[in-house]
Order: structure tokens, then sequence, then C-alpha cells
């Protein structure tokens, strides 16, 4: 829910301040600027946060807490490369498979009822991937709208 509530406010910030001093409404900009913006809170949260990040990886991936640091990094390389115009496709892609990719994580961790900032199971459980699931949709669509389509 963070994320989203993120990426909503940074949009509407960036655009209200593009508007106020560019004079003009991009939405593509705007909606790549909140992004990027959400990607970099979220990684955040793999630093803050690594113990219990680390209990939503699958037992037969070895290396969990080094993992979880190591996606951090990509969220805020993908963050940065949506801005840097020759990359920016193939970053908007690279994006998009991440977020697939996340979705397992995040589906094992609603099935254990993982909290992953205390790293206990005491978290929402099954209810949660029915929230979680459309949002990763949203953040492929976002992703793919912004810089994909219209790049």
């Amino acid at each position: 829910m963070k994320p989203l509530i993120v990426l909503l406010i940074a949009f509407v910030a960036v655009g209200i301040t593009l508007k106020v001093f560019k004079g003009t409404f991009h939405l593509a900009l705007t909606a790549r600027i909140a992004i990027s913006i959400m990607l970099v809170f979220t990684s955040l949260g793999h630093f803050m946060f690594p113990d219990g990040m680390a209990l939503m990886i699958p037992e037969f991936i070895p290396f969990k807490k080094e993992l979880v640091y190591l996606t951090a990094i990509f969220e805020i390389a993908g963050a940065i490369g949506l801005h840097i115009t020759p990359i920016r496709t193939l970053t908007a892609w690279f994006l998009i498979l991440f977020f697939i990719l996340m979705l397992p994580a995040n589906i094992k961790a609603s099935i254990e009822h993982l909290d992953y900032q205390s790293a206990t199971y005491t978290g929402p459980g099954l209810n949660y991937l029915f929230f979680r699931i459309p949002l990763q949709v949203v953040f492929i669509l976002w992703v793919y709208f912004s810089s994909v389509r219209n790049p």
C-alpha cells in the first residue's frame, strides 16, 4: 500500500511542480519521475528490513540477504535509467521483468503471513495478494506506458 501512496503523491506533486515552474504538463515525464521516486522509496525498505525481505526469498536460493541488497541496487539503477534517453526503453523492459520476477516473493510472503518489517510471521496473509497482484500490474503498465510506449 505504501508504494502506491508514494507513487500517487509523487505523481501529483511532480505534475503540479512541472506545471507551475515549466508552464506545461508532460504525462510520460511526470509518470517516469513518480515511478522513480517510488522505486527509490521501495529500495530503502530493502536496506531497512533486509532480514524480513530475505524471508520472502524461496529456500533453494542462496545468499538471501545479499540478494535483497542487490535488488535494492537494481531498483535505484532502474529509477535512474528511466531518465537516460539512450537506455530508457531497455531499463523499462528490465523493470517490467523485475516486477514480474518479484511476484513469487510476494506470493510466498502472503502464504506464510510474513511481515517483512518485523521479520515475523504475523502479516496479513493471502488477502494481501488481492491488493498486491493488481498493484504489480499497475507498476508494469505504468512503466510500459511512460517509458516504452511514450519514451
